[in-house]
């Protein structure tokens, strides 16, 4: 069992451009990760008509959970022994410190892909998310959804995330990852693997919420950076740096030589 868990952590972070695994001269990995993996679905709409239960046990299509907010959407199981407590750690880790809101300026869904998952054990699950998270009000904007097999399986093609079942170690083999979505369902940006700094998925909040959320320094960073796929985050704009730098140092020294003059005009 552990080591099939290694296996699958070693595969996420070995992931390539293409979200898939960097392949090897014969492609070594054991038969059971042959087709576990990413292929990223960028600009992908969600199948929103697909029926998921929440916590509290309410039925309704995936559209109902989305609110009209951009969202952070984790696909993990919740009796997962390793690999999914790390990518939700992670995501609260990396969500406590920036001042953007689960419930008020995103929404956060946590699916599970095991049919099996219930309410009780999203219940369950939920709780202990958000206590590390410890935000008041996130109760209401992080949801934690279960479904049948066939609209899990629906959600997890759309996002091109790819698992199988290990019959020996009763487990799922499975990658890790967690994806930023636009309000009407379409996949805006891919985050690999078990590190998600905060300011990238800040500012993938934003990008995905077409401004409608951050502020104007959000924006200027949008502006002086770049989304790098490969790797999940956004990374300078080294010309783009150059001009805002050189426009701020001719405004700095425009204001200077205004405020110069006034004071050369001044009587003594």
């Amino acid at each position: 069992m552990r080591g099939v868990a290694l296996a699958v952590i070693l595969l996420t972070l070995a992931a390539g451009a293409d979200g898939a695994a960097a392949p090897t001269a014969a492609d070594e990995r054991p038969l059971l990760l042959q087709d576990v993996g990413l292929s990223p679905h960028p600009g992908a709409r969600l199948p929103l008509d697909a029926v998921f239960r929440d916590e509290t046990g309410e039925a309704a299509p995936l559209a109902r959970w989305l609110e009209g907010r951009p969202v952070v959407l984790s696909l993990v199981y919740f009796g997962c022994p390793m690999l999914c407590g790390e990518v939700l750690n992670a995501l609260t880790t990396s969500l406590k410190p920036i001042s953007l809101e689960a419930g008020k300026d995103f929404t956060a869904l946590t699916v599970s892909f095991d049919p099996h998952d219930s309410p009780e054990t999203a219940r369950a699950k939920k709780a202990s998310v958000l206590a590390r998270y410890g935000r008041p009000n996130a109760a209401h904007g992080w949801h934690f959804l279960t479904g049948d097999a066939e609209a899990i399986r629906r959600l997890t093609d759309a996002v091109g995330f790819r698992y199988t079942w290990d019959a020996a170690g009763g487990q799922f083999a499975h990658v890790a990852v967690v994806a930023v979505l636009t309000p009407d369902g379409r996949i805006a940006r891919y985050f690999p693997g078990i590190e998600y700094p905060a300011r990238d998925l800040r500012l993938a909040l934003v990008e995905a919420s077409e401004g409608r959320i951050g502020t104007v320094v959000d924006q200027l960073l949008l502006f002086c950076y770049r989304y790098d796929a490969s790797s999940g985050r956004y990374t300078p704009m080294i010309a783009r740096l150059v001009r805002v730098s050189a426009a701020l140092t001719a405004v700095a020294l425009g204001v200077l030589v205004v405020v110069l003059r006034r004071q050369e005009g001044k009587p003594t």
